[in-house]
């Protein structure tokens, strides 16, 4: 029996198998929470966490508000706006001043890569990532296994297609790290110049077309097009890129009739795909945002307890 003994969440490339199955079997046991009348526990009773979010977010942000309500704690938000990073304080000066408020933990979103690992380092309350980035958004990638896990019943040896911009995106590099530990094979499609060839030397399969990338697959998760942080044109245009890599009702058929369909949101329809498929019979993309409270109260739950010890 694996035991969770880290103070944060930063990464899935930190995790083992066994760790990430700690937390989706502990979102198991927190999803019934949620199903019952009284949704609210006393876990975190007595505990304060911080969300901080120096980038911005509607989903992310309040899925850990929710679920760090449903586990008793005391809540601060805060976003680079409202803190004093916007008078030329230093990230690492705003987050000690934070700790010095005796806060347990800080829920993080930062668009810098490795802001994270940093504060993580010079911190003694626990840090959990909300997406850094285009490095990783832990979170994210484990809701979407938990998703896979309650309509499939396992991750290992199912086909998983990652489709869109891959060059940018964490919650492909969650995605990846994660399914590749659990078992599944994975394949990531989409045009050439947002596609890293490297993903082929931890064992990922490439595609550069639509059909080769999904047909075979047993779920497919469609990633929007990261233009906030792009810095040039990475295809002509979005209609092109819609035509040749969207999900619609033309290249649905490629699909397997049982295939899943999901999407981490916010959804481009009409883009990556059109709402005859986001909202048809194969798509769990709401699901996915139900098992994201569960994923997320399990994860507050063993980092905070950690810090007991």
């Amino acid at each position: 029996m694996t035991n969770w003994t880290r103070k944060d969440l930063l990464a899935l490339y930190d995790l083992d198998a066994g760790e990430i199955q700690l937390i989706l079997d502990t979102a198991q046991e927190f999803k019934k929470v949620s199903e019952r009348r009284v949704k609210k526990v006393p876990a975190l009773r007595g505990k304060t966490v911080v969300n901080f979010f120096v980038e911005p977010s509607t989903r992310t942000r309040a899925s850990f508000e929710l679920a760090e309500q449903r586990l008793s704690a005391d809540i601060v938000n805060m976003s680079a706006s409202t803190s004093s990073l916007s008078k030329g304080e230093t990230l690492l000066d705003t987050a000690k001043n934070i700790e010095a408020l005796q806060v347990d933990l800080i829920v993080m979103r930062h668009s810098a890569a490795g802001s994270h690992n940093f504060l993580a380092k010079h911190l003694r309350c626990g840090v959990i990532n909300a997406g850094d980035g285009a490095h990783e958004h832990p979170t994210q990638a484990l809701l979407d296994m938990f998703t896979i896990i309650q309509k499939k019943g396992r991750i290992k040896g199912l086909k998983v297609a990652i489709v869109g911009d891959i060059l940018h995106s964490r919650v492909a590099r969650s995605n990846i790290w994660g399914l590749l530990k659990l078992g599944a094979k994975v394949t990531v499609g989409g045009p050439a110049t947002l596609v890293p060839k490297e993903f082929r030397n931890i064992g990922v399969r490439v595609c550069d077309n639509l059909k080769d990338t999904i047909e075979d697959a047993d779920v497919v998760n469609l990633l929007r097009i990261q233009h906030e942080r792009q810095r040039e044109a990475y295809f002509p245009s979005i209609t092109e890129y819609s035509n040749i890599f969207g999900l619609n009702r033309e290249t649905v058929k490629y699909l397997k009739p049982d295939a899943l369909v999901m999407h981490p949101g916010p959804i481009n329809r009409g883009v990556e795909v059109e709402a005859c498929v986001a909202d048809g019979p194969q798509s769990v993309i709401l699901e996915q945002v139900t098992n994201g409270l569960a994923v997320r109260m399990a994860v507050l739950y063993l980092v905070a307890g950690c810090l007991e010890k």
